[in-house]
């Protein structure tokens, strides 16, 4: 059968990498996986009042299709959240409830890309915008992030890439993979530049409340167009219930192209969507709890792979990934290897971007001090037997 070439372009480094690990279990190998970010996989637990609260949906008979923008008493608990973390005034009328961020993205490029239209994203960024843009037949156009400046944004290299075909400008705040979290500054140099050549704002902050050095910052809503995405996998630690939301700014046309998506679909999971509810206006303590979890394994994490010879780790600011640069441009190659000889298993920098992204790998920093330990040794004797 002749399959629609869309399908063909389809990449996302994160998982593509699974299936050579798989192979190796089959054969009874043990890896260890520092590969995907998904927390409860680890020893991150969901909060047991969201449990309570998705039982009770069930209990209650909510069982039934909600609306396709989503249950009026999530939206509105998600506008609470808003005013009360970023001082954002959000109706309820601007949200629309995905199922996760990774729907959320593919109807926001549904919406606005056609054929060699550029979405511009940061390099390295999460693999799905570059996917997604693809997909929908526009080309991912990468802007520099600066190592050395902790990933930061090159707000110039960003404006100069700004073309006739641009539709959206992409930023990731705190950053995946880079554990990067921008600046007050830097931020408003981007708002300045997209709302300057009149161009739409997505604004990733799934990691909002996954930071640990620095204070969080967000955009402030002003009267240029921008879309705000976010979900409950993260901080909510529900990655299985897939559950996002988009909040649209100033893009009403943007709004209503993404509804018209949502309603053929029907709707994102109703009891996961009650729960989801009563996470933001229940109680918050397991955050810092998990901030300071998180943050004991970054200083390990950034420590250890600093200590061996021929990589460099900038340190991670947010979310719970590190992004080390390694001694090798073939980063998949170097990644494959790895997982056939030592059987520890990251994800390639160039999936990432194979501008900005080459040459580095990803880890989780997820498991526990131990695990970590044994992943970086492995990856030490490794380097040590192939590139000293």
């Amino acid at each position: 059968m002749k399959l629609a070439e869309r399908v063909n372009k389809i990449e996302y480094a994160i998982r593509d990498v699974v299936g050579p690990a798989t192979e190796l279990e089959k054969k009874g190998i043990d890896v260890l996986k520092l590969n995907i970010g998904d927390p409860v996989k680890f020893d991150f637990q969901t909060p047991p009042h969201m449990i309570e609260a998705l039982c009770s949906a069930a209990q209650n008979n909510m069982n039934f299709y909600g609306p396709s923008e989503g249950l009026r008493q999530l939206r509105e608990a998600i506008s609470r959240r808003e005013n009360r973390l970023n001082k954002r005034s959000v109706d309820p009328s601007q949200v629309i409830t995905t199922n996760g961020i990774s729907e959320a993205i593919s109807m926001l490029f549904g919406a606005l890309v056609e054929k060699g239209d550029e979405i511009l994203v940061p390099g390295p960024t999460y693999p799905p915008y570059m996917a997604y843009t693809k997909f929908y037949g526009g080309v991912p156009v990468s802007y520099r992030t600066i190592e050395t400046e902790e990933w930061a944004p090159d707000v110039e290299d960003l404006e100069t890439k700004i073309t006739d075909k641009t539709k959206a400008i992409v930023l990731i705040n705190p950053n995946n993979p880079t554990g990067a979290v921008y600046s007050q500054k830097v931020l408003k140099a981007v708002q300045d530049v997209a709302a300057r050549h009149q161009v739409l704002l997505i604004s990733d902050e799934i990691y909002d409340e996954m930071i640990f050095d620095k204070d969080h910052v967000a955009f402030p809503i002003t009267e240029a167009p921008m879309v705000i995405v976010n979900g409950f996998s993260k901080v909510y630690l529900s990655t299985g219930w897939r559950i996002g939301y988009g909040i649209f700014c100033n893009c009403e046309d943007v709004k209503e192209a993404v509804l018209k998506q949502a309603r053929i679909r029907l709707c994102a999971n109703t009891l996961c969507q009650a729960a989801a509810a009563t996470a933001l206006d229940g109680s918050q303590e397991h955050i810092p709890k998990i901030v300071d979890k998180l943050r004991k394994r970054r200083d390990f994490a950034w420590k250890r792979l600093n200590e061996i010879e021929g990589v460099y780790a900038s340190k991670p600011q947010g979310a719970f990934y590190i992004f080390p640069k390694i001694p090798t441009d073939n980063d998949k190659k170097f990644v494959l290897d790895l997982l056939t000889e030592k059987h520890v298993l990251f994800v390639h920098g160039s999936g990432f971007c194979p501008t900005y992204g080459a040459g580095h790998l990803r880890s989780v920093f997820l498991p526990t001090i131990d695990v970590l330990e044994e992943a970086y040794n492995r990856l030490e004797e490794f380097i040590l037997s192939r590139f000293t």
